[in-house]
């Protein structure tokens, strides 16, 4: 049944078919040929791949997230930011930057990272003689934090999976994140002042501080959110509600920049794109079932064993092989179909779990910024208005950047365990 399942795979992502249907249709042709596995085995995998109580937090930030969109968060974050960063040269690409990194401890998805800051910088950018394509490339680059500092939806499924604590794993992408936004920063830095960029003037104090109490209440965010996961206040799942409640009640009530016939658009925004999400985890559930029924898993760890036991070797080849994987496939299957295959061999060989689960999203994350199927380049290029061969040359060095990133943090463990370590014993 394998070979009828890689060609099903193969086929149809040929074909332009969307990945979620992709993993459907490749699962119901595969079980039609065994002719011996009922069909009712799907709905039921199915079901059973969306039965979990972390997944709820997925909606739940989504949500969170287009409530800051719509209520005027995301505006104050990137005005504040500006006031922090504008006077450098290239200041816009820093602020883009640092805008995601704030953007990113709220909502914990890369693509509605890039599109909430990308509709907004991405136009200011070019309207300050930044070119489109180094636009594009700063926030589809950025966006990549956001499933890496907390929360994180890919370390939400990652831990369904897994069954490890979500709150370790949130705390193992805090070092590593802000390494890939200073990364990123220097990339944005060097290039800009090579290109001789703009830069504003410096904002005074008293627009600091104006700016300051703009935003304290958007900055206050991530702050309740982790410190209500950390200090046992409520679990991941709890906050993702808590993010909701909040950002309702900040855009709503104090900032008012949303009214009640906005919330129709904005919850059928986020229902659409949690649709999508969970569609993928369902059809990537029956996809993974097929894998584990015929030893995929045990086979795929006796081939990576046959090369080395060495752990440092099998996360060399791993992160190759998730850098190859995430240039096609998405993130969220990708972890559901790979991660009971991949995780076993990584307790086997003695490395962390908590490290490779970071290791691993982290990988899987890059694959957004990769060609030909990056999630975030096309969400980057329809703002921007240029095609995919402008955006991936100048992607290049920022994508070069977060790998560097990668084998930094692949080598020295301590680079995201320590944080978990510390607080949680």
């Amino acid at each position: 049944m394998l070979w009828i399942l890689g060609i099903s795979f193969i086929s149809f992502l040929m074909l332009g078919i969307p990945i979620a249907f992709v993993l459907g249709l490749t699962s119901f042709v595969a079980l039609l040929y065994s002719g011996n596995i009922p069909l009712l085995l799907m709905p039921k995998e199915m079901f059973s791949g969306m039965d979990s109580f972390p997944l709820l937090a997925v909606p739940f930030f989504m949500l969170a997230g287009n409530l800051m969109n719509a209520g005027g968060i995301t505006k104050r974050l990137i005005n504040f930011c500006n006031i922090l960063l504008g006077y450098v040269r290239g200041g816009l690409a820093l602020v883009n930057i640092v805008a995601s990194m704030f953007f990113a401890g709220i909502t914990g998805a890369a693509a509605a990272d890039a599109s909430a800051i990308g509709s907004i910088l991405i136009p200011a950018m070019t309207e300050e003689k930044y070119d489109r394509d180094f636009s594009a490339a700063v926030t589809a680059a950025a966006s990549t934090m956001g499933p890496i500092i907390p929360p994180s939806i890919p370390m939400i499924i990652f831990g369904a999976i897994a069954e490890l604590s979500v709150g370790a794993l949130f705390l193992a992408g805090l070092i590593p994140g802000v390494m890939i936004g200073l990364s990123l920063m220097g990339v944005a830095y060097t290039i800009s002042r090579k290109r001789n960029y703009p830069k504003q003037k410096v904002k005074t104090l008293k627009e600091f501080f104006v700016g300051l109490k703009d935003a304290f209440l958007a900055l206050l965010m991530p702050a309740i959110i982790m410190g209500g996961i950390l200090g046992g206040i409520f679990t991941p799942t709890e906050a993702a509600v808590v993010a909701v409640v909040y950002a309702f009640l900040v855009s709503f009530l104090i900032y008012r920049e949303i009214r009640w016939k906005d919330l129709p658009k904005v919850l059928i925004d986020s229902i659409v794109t949690t649709s999508i999400l969970m569609l993928v985890i369902a059809n990537s559930a029956t996809f993974g079932w097929i894998l584990a029924n015929h030893q995929v898993p045990q086979a795929v760890a006796q081939i990576f064993l046959s090369i080395s036991n060495n752990k440092w070797v099998i996360l060399l080849l791993v992160n190759i092989f998730l850098l190859f994987v995430g240039t096609f496939m998405e993130t969220t299957a990708s972890l559901i179909i790979l991660t009971p295959i991949l995780f076993p061999l990584a307790v086997k060989v003695g490395i962390d779990p908590i490290h490779f689960g970071l290791v691993m999203v982290l990988n899987l994350v890059i694959g957004l910024i990769t060609p030909p199927l990056g999630v975030c380049l096309f969400i980057a290029c329809s703002i921007a208005k240029i095609t995919l061969e402008q955006i991936v040359k100048a992607i290049l060095p920022f994508l070069i950047a977060a790998i560097l990133v990668l084998f930094i943090v692949t080598y020295i463990p301590e680079l995201s365990l320590w944080i978990p370590r510390m607080v949680m014993k």
